[in-house]
């Protein structure tokens, strides 16, 4: 088998969701195998879709999918199923095979060590903290040893050392890699090309090179393009201001007059698509609680879990209106547990103050409800409800006029996030909340989201694994789990 041989190749490829929601339109690329490649683009913008397709778990419209005969293709995903949260390791695992396979245990638990994940095979999948989830769904992938590899963000909610085994293993991995990430220094890392799919043409282009750099071309010709358009519309117009002035002489000056306009309509055709989807959310604020005294939460005792065994631990904290606690802890310590406990505002050792308006940040998003539309989620979390504030506040979110009709389940992972942002802005909280609020977010939009939790005036408690997005926020008081 050539290494250079193309084992993917998508030859205009179009697809999309009924007809208010195109997704490709005539995309062309390939992959050569033992890539190991990068797929950006926009929240949204269907790139999990894209990963259907390559399964042939979705069909396109027109154009062709060809993927090598015979190749065995395996997915990560971001999230386990509902419908397989019930079940055991062991089941979980035998459901990633067509066939069943004898003997299977010795293959979990090497799966589960290239994971850095120690568990029983009779343990319930709902058990696992979101970081042990997160490994779970990595192995489910690896355990089918396949020859073309599809990760959907696969180092959410994994804590440092889980990012730098995956890392570790990826390098080494000899096979085809499509790796989904926000994850830009993990991407770096193993990365040899960038597929980018912008959200406005719906097209693909290709870059060879390591992530940064293509990052870095992408910059220069969107550059590029800007100076170019700004050339040409100045042009266009000074074509159009001649043509008016010559239509006024009348005569044989009418003629010159046409010329003109047909130049500047010329020059409009040779006019660039910028790629739009390079938008941000707007830098935003979330509003405190007003009025709250005193401490807004404290904590005297809680319990965590180490080798699987609760352990039971006494405190001091206490937190007042604009102090900020970083919760630490690797995964499956029952950092999400304690979370839960105090979003419940009354727990054995934790104490909210009963006035308090509680924004909790789930790295699950089980605070929305995926019947609800964005429009009626945005609303319903304010006390006083303002249209106009709340439209407001979804357009510096992103989510526009088709979004807020999309029900909050048929929104990617990301838009999601973005939405339980908008939340947050619009129901002012006096205590915030923060389980892993990167996972799943355009890189780009993490600095504003960092502002906005440095500059946050309740009382704020934070779980993320990203050392530069926590540098970049204040904090008063760090509580590690893993020390206690």
């Amino acid at each position: 088998m050539a290494q250079n041989e193309i084992i993917i190749r998508f030859d205009d490829v179009s697809f999309e969701y009924g007809h208010t929601k195109p997704i490709l339109h005539e995309v062309s690329f390939s992959v050569r195998r033992g890539m190991k490649v990068a797929l950006m683009g926009q929240n949204g913008a269907g790139k999990s879709t894209l990963f259907s397709l390559i399964t042939k778990e979705a069909q396109p419209e027109s154009g062709k999918v060809n993927i090598d005969g015979g190749l065995s293709i395996a997915t990560a995903r971001q999230v386990i199923p509902r419908d397989q949260l019930d079940l055991t390791v062991r089941e979980f695992f035998e459901k990633c095979f067509q066939k069943k396979v004898y003997d299977i245990d010795p293959k979990i638990a090497a799966v589960l060590e290239v994971v850095h994940l120690s568990a029983p095979h009779e343990r319930i999948i709902k058990s696992f903290s979101g970081g042990q989830q997160a490994r779970l769904l990595l192995a489910s992938a690896l355990i089918q040893d396949p020859d073309i590899l599809l990760l959907d963000e696969p180092t959410n909610n994994l804590d440092k050392a889980g990012i730098a085994h995956l890392t570790n293993f990826l390098k080494k991995y000899q096979k085809t890699v499509i790796v989904i990430s926000h994850d830009s220094g993990f991407l770096n890392s193993f990365t040899d090309g960038v597929l980018y799919l912008d959200v406005f043409t719906r097209n693909i282009e290709y870059y060879v090179g390591n992530y940064f750099d293509v990052v870095k071309d992408i910059t220069v010709r969107i550059e590029k393009e800007n100076s170019k358009n700004a050339q040409l519309a100045k042009e266009i117009q000074e074509n159009k201001d001649k043509a008016n002035f010559f239509a006024q002489k009348g005569g044989g000056m009418r003629m010159v007059a046409k010329r003109m306009r047909e130049k500047a309509q010329d020059l409009e055709e040779s006019k660039v698509d910028v790629r739009k989807e390079d938008k941000t959310i707007r830098p935003f604020h979330i509003p405190a609680q007003k009025d709250l005294m005193g401490d807004i939460i404290t904590i005297t005792s809680f319990t965590t879990l180490k080798n699987h065994k609760p352990v039971s631990h006494k405190v001091k904290i206490a937190l007042k209106k604009n102090e900020h606690l970083l919760l630490t802890g690797p995964n499956g310590i029952g950092k999400s547990t304690l979370l839960e406990l105090i979003a419940g505002g009354d727990a054995p050792g934790i104490s909210v103050n009963t006035e308090v308006e509680i924004g909790y940040y789930r790295q699950d998003f089980s605070t929305l409800n995926f019947d609800d539309t964005v429009y009626d989620s945005l609303l319903s979390i304010m006390q006083k409800q303002d249209e106009h504030e709340m439209r407001s506040v979804a357009a510096g979110f992103l989510l526009t006029a088709d979004t807020m009709r999309t029900k909050i389940g048929s929104l990617s992972e990301g838009q999601k996030g973005l939405v339980a942002f908008a939340r947050l802005v619009l129901q002012k909280p006096g205590l915030l909340i923060f389980d892993e609020p990167t996972n799943h977010i355009n890189f780009r939009h993490i600095p504003f989201i960092a502002e906005a939790l440095n500059t946050y005036q309740g009382a704020m408690i934070l779980v993320s694994h990203v050392p530069s997005f926590v540098n970049k926020i204040r904090i008063d008081e760090v509580l590690d789990l893993e020390t206690l």
